[in-house]
């Protein structure tokens, strides 16, 4: 069994994967609130300033955007470590000093906090982040109580998974020829995917099949998907 019957309470979409209580939430993170701990996927920082550098002319202040979003969440729950499911940085030119600045006024800020990244694809490229941060790097997957951390989706043989990299999207219809995408978490057997937390990072259309929960993220609430009749 994936998942019980989600139970949503105000904005978030309580689920039980691996016998653990979990909070989807709207920001775009999930958390364990018996561990205090929150997880967050692909938060691309330093993006924008990438494509910058290649001469395309794309909006300014993602990363701002990304980290008050994340300092935000990690005040309001109080947590004691986050793990980051993969894609911390975006690319080797996103190590821009304001960029790296701003990660150290905001990990000073949060020193407390205890933070784990799993590496994905993109910090392979990008590098560590810098040693200073305090965040110890581990590859996938990375075993933490009942939970393989991964960045790329899997299958593991005793830990229920949870990853990212997919930057999953669900579409929804109307009774006209009317859809919306809308970005989700996603669970299958023994597995979850995460939503991209930054921003500027678009996503993928996951498309229904036999055993797939979705979750989608609208406004400032979570809520299950009925699967297909």
């Amino acid at each position: 069994m994936v998942s019980s019957a989600p139970r949503t309470a105000g904005r978030l979409c309580e689920v039980l994967w691996a016998g653990e209580r979990l909070h989807l939430l709207p920001q775009r993170a999930l958390w364990w609130p018996a561990e205090r701990t929150l997880f967050v996927a692909d938060l691309h920082l330093g993006k924008a300033e990438t494509f910058r550098a290649l001469g395309q002319p794309v909006p300014a202040g993602t990363t701002g955007g990304s980290l008050d979003r994340l300092d935000a969440l990690v005040g309001s729950l109080d947590a004691s470590t986050i793990v980051f499911l993969g894609d911390f940085l975006h690319a080797r030119q996103a190590r821009t000093p304001r960029l790296l600045e701003a990660l150290g006024d905001w990990r000073n800020h949060r020193r407390r906090v205890r933070m784990t990244l799993v590496r994905g694809n993109h910090d392979s490229r990008a590098g560590d982040p810098p040693q200073s941060l305090g965040i110890s790097i581990v590859d996938e997957p990375w075993l933490l109580g009942p939970f393989a951390c991964c960045h790329h989706p899997q299958s593991h043989p005793t830990h229920f998974v949870l990853a990212g990299h997919l930057h999953p999207v669900c579409r929804l219809h109307g009774k006209g020829r009317d859809s919306v995408r809308l970005p989700c978490f996603v669970a299958e057997i023994g597995q979850a995917v995460l939503p991209a937390f930054g921003e500027f990072t678009g996503g993928w259309t996951i498309e229904p099949a036999p055993g797939r929960d979705f979750y989608a993220i609208g406004g400032d609430g979570v809520w299950a998907i009925p699967p297909r009749r």
